[in-house]
């Protein structure tokens, strides 16, 4: 009795004595005796070259079968992508690895992952199929990056998209933003040279135009916080309260000189500064309420007389000129007699003589009868 094996055109078949390997099978049919210790494993040729339960360095020593084999070692510190026939097909990791070279044309492209970016022999269209292998970062057009491996500083990285391999080697890269930044200094309570204690708001704009330098201090913000506290604290007292209300505005000007001095060792330009508020305590709030409302009063008393003074000197120099001149003293009589009829409703003269004198002697005797 015979067992009959074929094996077709695109395949291959291994023999096995006893579980030992002994040849290769070419395509075409084969008869084992029944009572035979010998098997057969046959291979598709399209696929990579596994045999189930057995190690590749078992079929290395068959030259005939090795010469239609393309080996594959992979090292530790790489990976591999494997392309058939010009396509991406997958990522080999460290181990040996054989595909038949018949039907496909196999390519390899090794790639050390001691040095983690990828080089630009990895087409880019393949990255999202090894996202669990490759770590990408992102530079925005507004900063600077910086590349560590296992944090040691490599280089300087403009904007633009990374990707280096997951590995042995640890890789981070950080960002600094290159755009105008603001800093706020809410509340900061300080006293002045007359002792009063106040909360002043300032704000502070500044843009970083050495980012290594902002790099390498550690809390970069709120070393420049600190600065602008001390240089602040130390305007605020030298001043009594009074004159700091007064030149309030002068603080921006005398911070931003101090922190020019210091643009070097931050790393940055300063821009521009100012104090937003000057909050004051309630008791003297109301101090200088008081204070306020009685220079607002003097002002107006002070406004009130001076126009007292400028009507009766008004008056004055009308009485003057009506003195000087008859004709304006008998216009300003008809005026006032104007003013006075139109408030009486109907007025009855009998006799004769002129209107304008018999007007006058009726207001004259008006007069002596309220006197």
């Amino acid at each position: 009795m015979f067992k009959k094996i074929t094996i077709q055109a695109d395949e291959r078949g291994l023999l096995f004595d006893k579980g030992s390997y002994v040849r290769k099978l070419m395509p075409g049919t084969y008869r084992l005796s029944s009572w035979s210790q010998s098997t057969v494993v046959v291979l598709n040729i399209a696929r990579p070259f596994v045999v189930d339960g057995k190690d590749l360095q078992l079929f290395l020593h068959d030259d005939d079968l090795v010469r239609e084999l393309h080996i594959v070692r992979v090292q530790d510190h790489e990976y591999v992508l494997h392309y058939e026939d010009g396509q991406f097909r997958q990522l080999l990791k460290p181990g040996t690895y054989a595909f038949w070279n018949m039907f496909k044309k196999h390519t390899f492209l090794h790639t050390d992952t001691r040095q983690p970016e990828l080089s630009a022999e990895v087409d880019r269209s393949v990255v999202p199929k090894l996202a669990a292998y490759v770590q990408p970062y992102e530079i925005a057009s507004y900063e600077s990056g910086f590349l560590f491996y296992d944090h040691v500083l490599q280089r300087e990285l403009p904007p633009g998209k990374y990707y280096f391999w997951r590995g042995s080697v640890s890789v981070m890269v950080k960002t600094i933003d290159l755009r105008q930044q603001q800093m706020d200094l809410i509340g900061q309570e300080m006293m002045t040279e007359d002792k009063v204690t106040l909360r002043i708001n300032f704000v502070c704009q500044y843009k970083i135009v050495n980012p290594l330098r902002a790099l390498e201090m550690k809390s970069f913000d709120e070393q420049i916080r600190i600065q602008l506290q001390l240089l602040l604290r130390e305007y605020v007292g030298t001043l009594k309260l009074d004159d700091l209300l007064k030149r309030k505005q002068d603080a921006a000007s005398f911070v931003l000189s101090r922190l020019h001095e210091q643009e070097e060792a931050f790393g940055v330009q300063f821009l521009s500064a100012g104090v937003k508020d000057v909050v004051l305590p309630g008791d003297m709030k109301e101090i200088l309420n008081t204070v306020l409302l009685a220079e607002k009063k003097a002002q107006a008393n002070l406004i009130t007389r001076r126009e007292e003074t400028a009507s009766t000197r008004s008056l004055l120099n009308t009485a003057k000129l009506m003195d000087e001149n008859e004709t304006l003293f008998r216009l300003k009589e008809l005026e006032f007699l104007e003013k006075i009829c139109e408030k009486i409703g109907s007025i009855s003269l009998t006799g004769g003589g002129d209107l304008l004198e018999r007007l006058n002697s009726l207001v004259g005797e008006k007069r002596r009868a309220s006197n």
